[in-house]
């Protein structure tokens, strides 16, 4: 399948194109440096460019078969829901259907899942612009008419890929560690390409 993953520079991107190499896709990783990657491969073509340029999101958009988003905040705000919103517009024109999108755990529903730390502190009060940027990109991306999924990832820790992680949990549920590796939030979406479980929906992930 040919990919393309925006945020391919950081903490997630990074797994998500090491993971689709191993996997044999063709795949394109977007990013405003995307050199900082440091990985060859002949099936690895690198796009430069701002998500926040319509224009230049459109053009990378064009000839892939399914688009994976690990946005960051990066310098300006509205990263994440801004760009997913012109990753969304292009994939419209170009016929773009299949789209994985990676967001936070407490966003939506899933508020519930998350302890007193993370409701009134992290994302109450430290990430407070952050979660409001999550919620942005996930209306965008629901509102759309395009085969999206998305992930809602608990916090990141290093470590490898395990498989042994809970996704699609009840948003009432509150007895997880509230933590996953990065590289298992990549193995999850990566998976998310070739299967319709979760077509249109929001699962959370967590050890």
């Amino acid at each position: 399948m040919k990919i393309i993953i925006f945020g391919a520079t950081g903490t997630i991107g990074r797994h998500l194109v090491e993971q689709a190499l191993s996997q044999n896709h063709q795949v394109t990783a977007f990013s405003r440096k995307p050199h900082t990657l440091a990985i060859e491969h002949q099936k690895l073509t690198l796009q430069a460019g701002d998500v926040l340029d319509r224009q230049v999101v459109s053009n990378a958009v064009q000839g892939h078969d399914a688009v994976l988003v690990a946005l960051g905040a990066g310098r300006k705000g509205g990263v994440r829901s801004v760009g997913t919103n012109n990753i969304i517009d292009a994939m419209k024109l170009h016929g773009v259907r299949r789209l994985v999108c990676q967001s936070t755990l407490g966003a939506g529903d899933s508020y519930g899942n998350l302890n007193f730390l993370w409701k009134h502190v992290i994302f109450g009060f430290l990430l407070r612009d952050a979660m409001a940027d999550h919620e942005a990109q996930e209306a965008f991306t629901k509102q759309s008419d395009r085969d999206w999924i998305i992930g809602r990832p608990s916090a990141f820790i290093d470590g490898p890929i395990t498989g042994n992680y809970k996704h699609g949990f009840a948003p009432t549920e509150n007895d997880m560690k509230l933590k996953i590796s990065r590289a298992d939030v990549a193995d999850f979406m990566l998976a998310q390409l070739s299967s319709d479980q979760y077509l249109h929906c929001t699962p959370g992930l967590s050890y």
